[in-house]
């Protein structure tokens, strides 16, 4: 074999290999945003639940100082996460806001009441629980009206339940094509060396002599797939950064480190697996199935 033919050899085999490689880094950059979102879900739908607020109106004669005495007591509650105060000066401007600047030329006396906007923990945004909390806030004199859109509640913890059946769904389906794809492309690549294999079975190489450096070839490509990946992640959670910093705030490091270890994880079994059932497979073919 000639220099230039040794040359053209290589360089069809490094495309082949790259190839494969960012075939399986595809494939295993879906599974690593989904396992992104899937570990990031209760985060991200506590974040919904926790901007739903319960509102409670104090009556006329109350005051701010009437109005933090409640919210210190409220704020030793399990299901309270976060109080507001909002005051008469800026309630009469989201009011003013609302329904132009000479809304209060019809009132001889400013009708804005001194109100608390509760930030319910997301494990209580229940249509019983927030039920319970009504009763609560009903059970102090002062506070004359409660409000919270018990709709959206309903909507959203319906919707939440729905997303979560599909993703589940939608993450089994995924993993299944994805050691699909791998699988293939990982037994085309075995195929492609099959004549090498039948050489060496021939010149009497055991079974684990001929799988040892196919399987440890697969090993360092399912590793370099799964980092290859993981930039790509990074690249769109890069982006998510960028477009949806409020979204991206919820993310927890460590578990996006744990999905992308299993994703490289993932790729070195998938490669690994599939490589030695296809290289022992290649061994037990005869000489004429070679060729079909």
């Amino acid at each position: 074999m000639t220099v230039n033919e040794s040359n053209i050899l290589y360089r069809r085999l490094l495309r082949s290999y790259f190839s494969s490689v960012i075939s399986i880094s595809l494939v295993l950059f879906l599974v690593g945003m989904t396992g992104v979102l899937i570990v990031n879900a209760k985060s991200v739908s506590n974040y919904f639940k926790e901007n739903i607020t319960v509102t409670a109106v104090l009556g006329m004669e109350a005051d701010e100082a009437d109005a933090s005495g409640l919210a210190d007591r409220m704020e030793e509650s399990v299901y309270v996460k976060g109080v507001r105060i909002v005051s008469r000066e800026e309630g009469t401007e989201e009011m003013r806001e609302l329904l132009g600047e000479d809304f209060l030329d019809v009132f001889d006396t400013n009708p804005i009441p001194v109100s608390l906007e509760f930030q319910i923990a997301a494990d209580y945004i229940f249509t019983d629980s927030l039920r319970v909390i009504e009763e609560v806030l009903y059970g102090f004199p002062m506070v004359e009206d409660v409000v919270y859109q018990q709709s959206l509640v309903e909507l959203l913890n319906a919707n939440i339940e729905r997303i979560g059946i599909v993703a589940g769904v939608f993450v089994l389906l995924l993993l299944f094509i994805s050691v699909v794809l791998i699988n293939n492309t990982v037994r085309l690549n075995v195929y492609a060396k099959r004549f090498t294999i039948h050489t060496m079975r021939l010149v009497g190489a055991t079974k684990g002599f001929i799988s040892r450096p196919f399987v440890g070839q697969a090993f360092f490509q399912g590793l370099i797939s799964g980092a290859v990946a993981d930039v790509f992640v990074l690249c769109a959670l890069y982006m998510i950064r960028n477009e949806f910093y409020q979204l991206f705030s919820l993310f927890d490091a460590l578990l996006l480190g744990i999905v992308m270890l299993a994703v490289i994880v993932l790729g070195i079994l998938i490669c690994m697996v599939s490589t030695a059932f296809g290289v022992r497979g290649m061994i037990s073919l005869t000489k004429n199935e070679l060729y079909y």
